[in-house]
């Protein structure tokens, strides 16, 4: 199955934040950097943003054939690209269950994407990965996990600064 590598991280994540108070949750490492509720936010815009590039793409009659790429790469987060506007996340205080709806329904949308679409149509067109350059659709699904992998390092990392350093509320927008 195409999303049973993302389904198993995105169960990791979510066992990951388990236990979490919800100020726990949105609170920042005193090192800097986001918090779990901001990681956790930018997958989910994440993911929309990857499922809303290859819906227009899947439209865009004049989209490119690409050549498959080594995908492996995509998560690690040695190899950094610019972070799309509509990715960012904020620092609006939001609860846990506010998050995993949305991580549900951006899984959702991904998923209906996928569905909906000519699997030909998949392998045939592409958009452009910022470090890969154009890739063919169908690769963007797995892209997917492997890029929540990446963060979910990212995540744990963020969690133990917190409980070791305590946690330190910010200021909720």
């Amino acid at each position: 199955m195409v999303f049973e590598g993302n389904n198993k991280i995105r169960r990791k994540i979510y066992q990951t934040i388990d236990g979490m108070t919800d100020e726990e949750f949105n609170g920042t490492p005193s090192t800097g950097g986001w918090s779990p509720k901001q990681i956790l936010e930018h997958l989910a815009l994440m993911e929309t943003y990857i499922a809303s590039k290859i819906a227009g793409e899947l439209k865009n009659p004049e989209s490119p054939k690409a050549s498959k790429k080594m995908i492996v790469l995509s998560g690690s987060l040695l190899v950094k690209g610019d972070l799309p506007i509509e990715t960012q996340p904020t620092h609006t205080y939001k609860s846990i269950p506010e998050i995993k709806e949305e991580l549900h329904n951006s899984r959702i949308y991904l998923l209906d994407v996928y569905d909906c679409s000519c699997k030909d149509q998949l392998r045939e067109k592409s958009f452009k990965h910022p470090n890969l350059g154009s890739m063919p659709l169908e690769q963007w699904f797995p892209i997917v996990g492997l890029y929540e992998k990446c963060h979910l390092k990212q995540l744990k990392k963020t969690i133990d600064e917190l409980r070791i350093n305590g946690c330190s509320l910010e200021a909720a927008e």
